[in-house]
């Protein structure tokens, strides 16, 4: 193992211990607390997941919010996020799932807060709203706060990433024995693994590509997602042929410095209209219609047995209340 890894990976060990052992003491809010996270940095799909989490709920008739970190905000007060907010006062995947439940249920939607405290955030959600299920938005990983349902999310070559900061890994693999389910597609060879939880849910990906796209245009693809591979592979067994393609940072902000360059690129390929992701669309902001015309696409994750998955959670739900 690389030495920085090594050092990376003892850091992590002596931390879990710690909380394992009870040295390290994890506060626990009123309502129940189900973790959604991932073993490795980003680009397993934990947004579109709770997405569909929140949807089951929501059919269910069950009050939720979800707490996060509000990754790349510029604030680091405890907010509720306004769906008609801006990324850099909330990040932008919290506000992609504000969004998304005021779209789905407008009357009452779930509501999303962000906190750099996910404890102090649960505290202040249950004292406004109440007492209700929290979904723990990229939550493997923060053990301060007490859960009482662990999923993790897999992709495909996880098992094959070594530890940061040379790899992705933010912790080891042995790590999912603390879980109490995996989700994964097909794609993910859980025997690779050396340690699985009890559960495993497969899920299958897909995308959706806006009709009044036409697949036989020349296109510019471009994102600023974790795993961009990804969803070039996509629009291509869409038959989508990207005819160039650009990368940023994963959560990058555009800047006008950016949509120039994506303009220069558009000209020097010829392309005669643009594909990006929903989140990449978001960050964009006001410089979207300088990219006209463009299209965004979006991840879609859909759970098979979906109602055994569900009965696993409220019976935690129901233990807790106990």
């Amino acid at each position: 193992m690389n030495p920085l890894s090594a050092l990376f990976g003892a850091g992590v060990a002596m931390r879990n211990t710690l909380y394992d052992r009870g040295m390290l003491k994890q506060q626990r809010l009123g309502g129940p607390v189900v973790s959604i996270g991932n073993l490795c940095v980003g680009g397993t799909g934990k947004t579109p997941f709770t997405q569909l989490l929140g949807d089951l709920l929501m059919q269910r008739g069950i009050e939720f919010d979800v707490l996060s970190r509000g990754y790349g905000r510029e604030s680091t007060e405890i907010k509720v996020v306004e769906p008609e907010g801006n990324p850099k006062d909330f990040g932008d995947e919290p506000l992609l799932l504000a969004k998304y439940f005021a779209a789905k249920q407008p009357e009452n939607p779930p509501k999303v807060i962000v906190g750099a405290d996910r404890y102090e955030a649960g505290l202040f959600a249950e004292q406004k709203f109440g007492p209700r299920l929290h979904l723990l938005d990229d939550g493997f990983q923060h053990r301060a706060l007490a859960r009482d349902f662990d999923i993790v999310l897999l992709a495909p070559d996880d098992a094959d990433q070594v530890l940061l900061p040379v790899g992705r890994l933010r912790e080891p693999l042995t790590a999912l024995k603390r879980a109490h389910a995996v989700v994964a597609t097909d794609a993910v060879k859980v025997e690779a693994f050396p340690a699985m939880p009890p559960l495993v849910w497969r899920v299958d990906r897909d995308i959706t590509i806006p009709e009044q796209m036409n697949r036989e245009a020349k296109v510019l693809a471009f994102c600023a997602i974790a795993r961009p591979h990804r969803f070039f592979t996509d629009l291509r067994r869409h038959g989508v042929q990207p005819v160039a393609e650009l990368t940023f940072r994963d959560h990058h902000r555009y800047s006008a410095s950016d949509v120039e360059k994506i303009i220069r690129e558009i000209s020097s390929s010829g392309a005669d209209c643009c594909v990006t992701t929903i989140k990449d669309m978001m960050n964009l902001g006001d410089l979207v219609h300088r990219l006209a015309p463009i299209y965004a696409v979006r991840l879609l994750l859909k759970l098979r047995e979906a109602d055994a998955a569900l009965e696993e959670i409220v019976k935690v739900i129901q233990q807790h209340k106990g």
